[in-house]
């Protein structure tokens, strides 16, 4: 009997969940990855690692499309129309660049200001209609831009996260809201440009909610921790 070594590699990997099998194997950074989106118009993906890249990929190759040496921890994400994509840097600026010619690096560069030393970015999100940006945090705040000036509308605050968590959040398809989940597993819903929070929402969750994603066409909603909780609209609210 021979002892098998288990190896662990930052390999992307492509996996079908009809037969659950690896259909493709995408090598190429040398630490975890902490960031992955697909383009919301074809089968180009970005990652982004902590080797400090960010890769551009297509499904049908195992080959890198592109790479990006980055001065930090990146996040990434591609703007609704699958033509830009934004990363931000060491958590203190958002880099923005044109698909069709990335290689010149970045079209524009907003510095996004930094309350606190410890604050990590751990998300970048476009809204649904490409006017804003929103950034996660591993803190208690969330910020959101103007996609075009970079110019912060405001500071989303109220959840709870004092220990350094990735907590998710995402926009409504209307682009008028966002929600985001907490450390004590609530959900919290803000008005997007006001910054106004409306409501708190309890899924049961017994920890972290930090997963939180809307359904891009209908009223349903996905939050989890180590549960899973759909969300409907009441009668009341329709």
């Amino acid at each position: 009997m021979f002892g098998m070594e288990r190896v662990i590699t930052d390999t992307v990997r492509y996996l079908s969940l009809h037969d659950n099998k690896y259909l493709r194997y995408f090598p190429g950074h040398t630490k975890r990855v902490v960031a992955l989106q697909m383009s919301p118009v074809n089968d180009t993906f970005l990652t982004g690692s902590l080797d400090k890249t960010v890769r551009l990929w297509d499904l049908k190759s195992p080959n890198c499309q592109g790479i990006m040496h980055l001065t930090g921890r990146p996040v990434a994400s591609f703007d609704p129309e699958g033509l830009i994509f934004a990363v931000g840097v060491e958590s203190k600026m958002v880099k923005l660049y044109d698909l069709r010619s990335f290689d010149k690096g970045p079209f524009t560069t907003f510095p996004v200001r930094q309350d606190f030393a410890e604050c990590e970015w751990s998300n970048i999100k476009f809204s649904p209609d490409g006017k804003l940006i929103m950034i996660s945090t591993n803190i208690s705040q969330i910020r959101v831009l103007d996609a075009f000036q970079g110019n912060e509308i405001n500071t989303l605050s109220g959840h709870l996260n004092n220990q350094g968590l990735p907590l998710e959040a995402t926009f409504t398809p209307d682009s008028q809201f966002v929600l985001s989940g907490s450390q004590d597993g609530a959900v919290h819903v803000w008005e997007a440009e006001s910054g106004r929070r409306l409501c708190v929402l309890d899924g049961g969750h017994p920890g972290p909610t930090r997963c939180v994603q809307f359904n891009p066409k209908y009223m349903t909603m996905v939050t989890s921790c180590t549960n899973l909780a759909m969300w409907l609209p009441s009668p009341d609210d329709t």
